[in-house]
Order: structure tokens, then C-alpha cells, then sequence
């Protein structure tokens, strides 16, 4: 499996990488819908990480939002693992032109990768509600309760949340890049959250790869589909 991967991505020249919660699992963060994800965990209240993850729970229950924002949606000491540096080497090679993530931690850029559409938005990104102005992660870390701008405001996260649509500018570069890709290796998503996982009907090239430890609705198009660990896989298929 790993060798046929590494024959599709030396054979490419135009790849777009496609990736869901489960590639920054082996970097110690959780998915969501597996079986010790986040939302089969208690969010210690009587709401369903759903209902708190949303943009009404936001507007009316602040301060639980972010008790429970950051005691499972924040992980500084988070590391890229080998699926992230290996995409970022692909990157320096000239042979992949963009990351589209679901993810929100920031760790493709951490690896190196420079061309990163994040269609759910970015922990590291946080605006004032009331005036706009940004402020980095530090400043959820750093206060207690509901973090304030200078002025006054809720300071809110660059995350789309349940209720909100996704950013039309990023969505419409992601289906720019994957329009002219050749290769799509999606990985780490179980291709159920929509309007983003809509997006691989977008890709108008020849080699789809699948890596995800579950079986997807869209193997049966694949390429290539490897039920593996995504860090070990693409670590192994690019190395350093």
C-alpha cells in the first residue's frame, strides 16, 4: 500500500491534500466522532458538545463556552506529527499546492506548510465582536472566564461554529486548487461533514487516494484506499 503511494505521489505534479480531525489524532488531539472522540465525551453540563459548539450556545452561554472550549478544543503543547512534515516536504518539492483542513490547530503551518485553506477557521485567530480587533491564542489562554477586548467587547474564536457557514472565500479557493490537481489524497475524515467534505466532487483529476482508519462513503472511487494510521502512512510513503 505504502509503495503504490509513493509510486502515485512520484507520478504527480499537482497534488491537493484533503484532511479531517484525524490527522492531528497521532499529535494527541481528538476527533470527534470516533468511539473516545469528543462528542461521544460528557461536556460536564446538560448539553450536548453539539449544542455547546454552536452559535447560539455562544451568544447565550458564553462563559460555558469557553469552559468547554478550553478544556477540549485547546492543545498549545500540541505537536506536527509525521503526516503534517511529510505534506509540508511535498510542499517544497513543488508537488502539492494546497492543504484544505477541517482542523482548527494550526499544526500544518507549525510543519512548515505554507498554502493552507482551513475551512472550519483557526484557534490561533480571535476577534473582538464589537470592534474587530485580533488578538492570538494567548489571549484565550491567558484569561479566565469570558476573555475581553480593550474595548470592552467579547473576544470571540475564528472558528466556525455549528449555525455558521463556512468562509464562501476559502471554499472557493479550495475548489480552485482541487479543480486543477491531479492527485487528491484525502486523509484523517470520514467525508460526513457537509458543505466541506461536498468538495471532492470538485476534483476533476485521475489518482484519488483515501487514507482514514474507517471505511469512507467514497472508497468505492478511490485509487487507492488505506485504512491506516495517516501519520504513519504518509510518513513512510515521504520520507525526510
Amino acid at each position: 500500500m505504502v509503495s503504490e503511494l509513493s509510486r502515485i505521489i512520484s507520478g504527480s505534479r499537482r497534488i491537493v491534500f484533503f484532511g479531517g480531525a484525524g490527522v492531528s489524532t497521532e499529535s494527541g488531539i481528538p476527533d470527534f466522532r470516533s468511539g473516545d472522540g469528543l462528542y461521544n465525551r460528557s461536556t460536564g453540563t446538560r448539553y450536548a458538545p453539539e449544542q455547546v459548539l454552536s452559535h447560539s450556545f455562544f451568544v447565550r452561554h458564553t462563559a460555558e463556552f469557553y469552559d468547554y472550549y478550553r478544556d477540549h478544543l485547546l492543545y498549545p503543547a500540541a505537536l506536527p506529527n509525521p503526516a503534517h512534515l511529510a505534506l509540508a516536504r511535498l510542499e517544497q518539492e513543488g508537488r502539492l499546492t494546497a492543504v484544505v483542513t477541517q482542523n482548527i490547530d494550526g499544526l500544518h503551518q507549525a510543519a512548515g506548510s505554507r498554502t493552507v485553506l482551513e475551512l472550519h477557521g483557526s484557534v490561533h485567530r480571535n476577534n473582538c465582536v464589537r470592534c474587530g480587533r485580533g488578538y492570538g491564542l494567548d489571549a484565550i489562554l491567558g484569561s479566565n472566564g469570558v476573555p475581553t477586548c480593550e474595548c470592552g467587547g467579547v473576544i470571540k474564536p475564528d472558528v466556525v461554529l455549528y449555525e455558521e457557514a463556512l468562509d464562501p472565500a476559502v471554499m472557493d479557493a479550495a475548489v480552485q486548487h482541487l479543480s486543477r490537481a491531479d492527485t487528491l489524497i484525502v486523509g484523517g475524515t470520514s467525508l460526513v461533514v457537509y458543505p466541506a467534505a461536498g468538495l471532492v466532487h470538485a476534483f476533476g483529476g485521475d489518482q484519488l487516494v483515501l487514507i482514514n482508519k474507517e471505511a469512507t462513503g467514497y472508497d468505492h472511487l478511490a485509487t487507492l484506499v488505506i485504512h491506516e494510521p495517516i501519520g504513519e502512512t504518509l510518513g513512510a510513503a515521504v520520507p525526510a
